[in-house]
């Protein structure tokens, strides 16, 4: 039985796509990069850490496979995580404003038995934000619990004239790497259909 480290509706969405059943299980986990350490490690740290610590509380299923994942905005060496407030939000999308930035999302697959993780980076260019633009956008709500206080899926997709890699990893879980991982441990046929969707368990 597949499980789901997250309580992110994105994730589940996604996941859900690839025609599985899956099981969700809420993880609390710290999400604080340590000092000097790269944004890639710290996303791949953060992703195996949800997976575990969701394994752990499935104790005694040794059937059971857990899925964790993390995705933060990297604008150079610097982390946007969550923004705090509006304050924060509107911050981040300045910074962001007519730059390129990536996006690194991790997949960790673990079991009793073994672990395997993915990583995928993309590369997302943002139009200039005027403060009328950024004011609306933050009045939207849409930025609450996003790193990078944005979401491509949302009203932010029109300030997004190009992006290099994973649509589905900006997203939060990039399916290709997620799909390769699951098939690794049995659980995703190569023709693996998407006419199923998710059950809590």
């Amino acid at each position: 039985m597949l499980h789901l480290a997250s309580q992110s509706p994105r994730r589940r969405e996604l996941l859900a796509r690839l025609g599985l059943d899956f099981g969700i299980l809420e993880v609390d986990v710290p999400e604080h990069p340590a000092p000097g350490e790269p944004a890639e490690d710290y996303v791949r740290r953060v992703a195996r850490e949800k997976a575990g610590a969701g394994l752990l509380r499935l104790i005694g299923q040794p059937a059971a496979v857990v899925l964790g994942a993390d995705s933060e905005v990297v604008l150079g060496e610097r982390i946007f995580g969550k923004p705090v407030d509006a304050e924060d939000a509107a911050a981040m999308l300045r910074a962001l404003s007519g730059r390129e930035h990536r996006v690194i999302s991790a997949v960790s697959v673990v079991s009793a038995a073994r672990e395997a993780q993915a990583v995928s980076v993309s590369q997302v260019t943002m139009a200039h934000l005027d403060e009328a633009m950024i004011a609306r956008y933050l009045d939207s709500g849409e930025w609450r619990g996003k790193a990078g206080a944005y979401a491509i899926q949302g009203r932010a997709e029109a300030f997004i004239p190009r992006i290099s890699g994973s649509y589905s990893g900006i997203m939060g879980l990039p399916l290709h790497e997620t799909a390769t991982l699951l098939r690794q441990f049995g659980l995703l046929s190569p023709m693996a259909s998407s006419t199923r969707g998710q059950r809590t368990p």
